[in-house]
């Protein structure tokens, strides 16, 4: 290995190998990427203008929605434009500092969608087991510190992550076996001791699945208590309504991670491409699905949108 690749501990770039033992068919798994993706940014987009121009849309449950929009963008384009490039161009390599700014993207922002998730189950619980004072919890400066809260939790779990890795020495190559820069990933190429590495990527991952994925269960718990007692069958449903777009989103992000990690247990002698579709899918599946499903299930968002493309149809006709 020349030494012009390294400064004084680190490589200037790193190589991504994509999704090992499926180099032959990058340009074909590249169509539902690229597909997958255009849905997210076309989705997401719509959701976020939509609520900005809708003032009958300010309410908190659509300002979680916004900012869910918002973190799906940034979770989606951290990732999939260089893997995209990877895929078409076979353009494998990524700065040594690019590669620290995306994984601190990726990581940070997969944690902040965890929190605002466990902030929609708050709202849901307030709107059905508090409905006579939703409007004096929930008001926008609550929304606002809860989502300051959310930012301030990732950024400030993710931020050692960067420094801790620039201290290494990379001795072990250059080649990270997936299709972007992932902590473990770039962990598993660093010499010395990597062990406090090794145990504050699984404690900050248990930590934010296990604890917020609790306290979302509770929230339904409370949820599921309180409709039982209403007294209508009509009543009952109306309120399980609108929860569903919540529920579908909460199930579209965390049943890819909980799998993923399942398999890594279970599943160890599996070909690595398996595991690495599967984190894949992970990142691209929440993004494109969670317009989707507040487009369809929410009645004030499909109106908006219907409306939207309708005055469009009129327009150029």
């Amino acid at each position: 290995m020349s030494a012009s690749n390294f400064t004084s501990t680190h490589p200037v770039a790193f190589f991504l190998m994509g999704i090992p033992g499926l180099e032959h068919v990058h340009i074909w798994i590249s169509i539902p990427f690229c597909s997958a993706y255009a849905l997210a940014l076309f989705g997401n987009c719509t959701l976020l203008f939509i609520i900005r121009v809708d003032t009958a849309l300010q309410e908190p449950m659509f300002l979680f929605l916004a900012m869910l929009a918002a973190i799906d963008l940034v979770l989606s384009s951290s990732t999939l434009p260089k893997m995209l490039a990877l895929f078409w161009f076979r353009d494998r390599e990524i700065n040594f500092y690019a590669c620290l700014v995306q994984m601190f993207f990726l990581h940070s922002f997969s944690i902040m969608e965890s929190a605002v998730l466990l902030a929609m189950a708050f709202d849901r619980y307030v709107a059905i087991c508090k409905p006579l004072h939703y409007a004096t919890i929930l008001t926008k400066p609550l929304v606002v510190k809860i989502g300051m809260a959310a930012a301030t939790r990732a950024v400030t779990l993710m931020t050692p992550l960067p420094f801790l890795l620039r201290r290494f020495h990379y001795c072990r190559g250059l080649e990270i076996a997936h299709c972007y820069c992932e902590h473990m990933a770039v962990v598993r190429l660093a010499c010395g001791d990597t062990r406090f590495n090794n145990i504050y990527g699984i404690a900050v991952a248990m930590f934010i699945v296990v604890l917020d994925l609790l306290f979302v269960i509770l929230s339904y718990v409370f949820i599921l208590r309180a409709v039982l007692q209403l007294a209508s069958r009509e009543a009952r449903f109306k309120a399980f309504g609108t929860c569903v777009s919540h529920v579908g989103a909460i199930l579209a992000f965390y049943t890819p991670v909980v799998i993923s990690s399942v398999m890594h247990r279970v599943a160890r002698r599996a070909a690595p491409h398996v595991h690495i579709l599967l984190a894949n899918f992970y990142l691209l599946f929440p993004p494109m699905i969670n317009p989707i499903i507040y487009g369809v299930k929410t009645r004030q968002i499909r109106e908006r949108v219907l409306g939207l493309f309708l005055r469009k149809g009129t327009k150029g006709e």
